[in-house]
């Protein structure tokens, strides 16, 4: 049994992301991998002009995204390949990734020729508009990206109800749902942890149920994405950045300590297992 002397609350929700920038499916459990969760961020698009991966991250090019939500049509299986993946769209449209216009559909709605893919390009070039910047600048960060998965660094992205909670006392006028912020596990913080309580996790570990072990390497720098309408009935606000921007900045050790607004963490696996919805969550 756990040793829960130092818990930090529970898991409210399991969220994979079967397509990179699309909603999220919530699961009661999931296998947790040395990448992270099975079947997490398996497919994206790829630019047919220059064979960039699409992120919303450059909303310019790939804010459509977010509006459709994907799932597995089956259950994803350790060690085989990826099963299908079925695309929603929020006009009742659906279509699944191994049907003949399946790439015709999406560059219609990115507006843009893309081709949806399990399979990560040989060159990997990612762009993120920095939502920081008074003119557009664009940085690639595709070389910090995972490998053989479509994710953006780390293994896990954990974000806790007490972050959500300070800063929605902040801000009341603005809807801090979790889905904005596009985690794979929202903790439900335990009694009396308040504020930004994830900020002290950064180089420590998170064990989480009798198996998995997590080491936190970094806060979460925010990118322009949480400003942005999403699946889930999420409504565009820039003030849900600002809103960290103005009371949550820390150093990013990923990127060279640069001071950035920050919710939540980033975690790589250390010990693999099975997580559940309610399990505990602790740091070591």
């Amino acid at each position: 049994m756990p040793d829960n002397s130092n818990a930090v609350g529970t898991i409210k929700t399991i969220r994979r992301y079967a397509v990179k920038s699309m909603g999220a499916e919530e699961l009661e459990e999931s296998l947790v991998t040395g990448g992270g969760l099975l079947g997490d961020r398996g497919y994206a698009l790829i630019d047919a002009e220059n064979g960039k991966i699409g992120s919303a991250k450059m909303p310019t090019k790939w804010g459509g995204l977010l509006a459709l939500h994907a799932s597995f049509t089956e259950p994803p299986r350790a060690g085989e390949a990826l099963p299908p993946v079925r695309i929603d769209w929020p006009n009742g449209d659906s279509v699944t990734s191994d049907a003949d216009d399946v790439d015709a559909r999406l560059s219609a709605t990115v507006g843009r020729a893309a081709r949806l893919s399990s399979t990560r390009p040989e060159v990997i070039s990612l762009e993120r508009l920095d939502p920081l910047a008074d003119e557009e600048v664009i940085l690639d960060i595709g070389h910090i990206m995972m490998e053989g998965r479509f994710s953006d660094y780390a293994a896990i992205h954990m974000l806790t109800t007490a972050s959500l909670a300070r800063l929605s006392e902040i801000r009341p006028d603005v809807s801090f749902d979790a889905g904005r912020f596009r985690p794979n596990l929202v903790i439900e913080a335990a009694a009396g942890r308040t504020g930004f309580i994830e900020n002290d996790w950064v180089g420590r570990t998170v064990a989480i149920g009798d198996d998995v072990r997590l080491r936190i390497s970094d806060p979460t720098p925010r990118c322009y994405i949480p400003t942005l309408a999403q699946y889930g009935g999420i409504e565009a606000d820039f003030r849900a950045l600002q809103t960290v921007v103005d009371n949550n900045v820390l150093p990013v050790p990923l990127l060279d300590d640069r001071i950035l607004p920050c919710v939540g963490v980033y975690g790589f696996v250390e010990q693999v297992g099975k997580i559940r919805k309610g399990d505990s969550v602790r740091v070591e």
